[in-house]
């Protein structure tokens, strides 16, 4: 029985088959992400690892690292974005959720049914439902520009004598070319956007599916106007063991990759399908707004201790924690 191949094998062989002037040119960014994510043999998410947590085994906690609480909260906000709508009439699915179970899991609720779906290439959901995710979106491929001369050049990574280099590619992705013309103009020399366009085909992949309801997703982002104008290094990032890297071809898929999300592309594209108005707040205004009496029962109910579920309502919530850098997008489909 052989040995498991490494991820620089796994890319080599990618170029050969699927990149005709790969070993000349590289592959895209996007491709070569998709390699160290989701390859079923080196790919990050697919391998046994510990990922989410806040120990510092874990590469990185989210909001669902608080639970509980978390979970207690988005009960509360999803009873009152139904607005009057009998909760039990509606499933609550979470699409991507970890192995180890979804936010709900072993949880009372108020919901008909709750589930757990994972992230493929298609979704079965009908009826009246909850669909909610948590840093699903940002999860997603990206792929890299730059502007250098006054030309936007795409970005992707070669292989080097042994080693994986990034390089301008001779000619757009057709990914990215469908997007050229939405490039800002006149940006300064080496201005970088990482452009997270697989996260609008995931979207429509999603609301493709015939069911009425809320859609909540929790994510990271910015707005188009951000990522184009204040970003100049762009926003790829990896996290290993609890800290922040910007060497993006350092060790894949072993450490997480990621870049923020564009809210503006998925805001219009809920509303151009049947959604109605669709808000991205922060993640301390969302909870604050919509959860505000299930927060005052948890620090009512432990007033006079200094207590792990208080720790974890700061931790959501602290503009220098989570309660910032996080946001949630919601709307409602009738």
């Amino acid at each position: 029985m052989g040995s498991s191949p490494t991820f620089h094998e796994v890319f080599a062989d990618d170029l050969v088959a699927n990149h005709p002037s790969g070993a000349t040119h590289g592959m895209s960014f996007a491709r070569f992400m998709e390699l160290a994510m989701y390859h079923p043999t080196v790919g990050y998410y697919t391998a046994k690892r510990k990922r989410v947590g806040v120990e510092k085994a874990a590469d990185f906690y989210t909001a669902t690292s608080f639970n509980p609480v978390f979970g207690e909260l988005v009960i509360a906000a999803c009873v009152g974005l139904l607005a009057g709508r009998d909760p039990a009439d509606y499933q609550f699915i979470e699409i991507g959720a970890e192995p180890t179970g979804g936010i709900l899991s072993h949880m009372p609720h108020p919901f008909a049914s709750n589930r757990t779906m994972p992230y493929g290439n298609s979704f079965a959901m009908s009826g009246k439902c909850i669909v909610f995710s948590n840093e699903l979106f940002d999860a997603q491929p990206f792929h890299r520009v730059v502007c250098r001369d006054g030309t936007w050049r795409e970005l992707g990574v070669a292989l080097r004598d042994g080693s994986l280099v990034e390089v301008e590619l001779p000619a757009m992705t057709a990914e990215v070319a469908a997007f050229a013309d939405q490039l800002p103009q006149n940006s300064p020399h080496d201005y970088h956007i990482d452009l997270p366009l697989r996260t609008v085909g995931l979207l429509e992949r999603i609301i493709a599916e015939p069911f009425t309801g809320l859609f909540l997703a929790f994510d990271y982002g910015k707005t188009w106007d951000v990522l184009a104008e204040e970003t100049p290094e762009g926003t790829g990032r990896t996290y290993s063991h609890q800290l922040m890297g910007i060497d993006l071809l350092d060790r894949p898929g072993e450490i997480d990759l990621t870049c923020h999300i564009c809210w503006d592309w998925l805001v219009d594209h809920l509303q151009q399908n049947g959604f109605g108005q669709a808000l991205v707040e922060s993640q301390e205004s969302f909870l604050a707004r919509r959860a505000e009496a299930a927060m005052a029962a948890i620090v009512a109910a432990e007033a006079q201790k200094h207590s792990r579920r208080k720790r974890s309502l700061m931790q959501l919530l602290h503009p220098g924690n989570m309660g910032q850098k996080f946001q949630a997008m919601h709307a409602l489909r009738e």
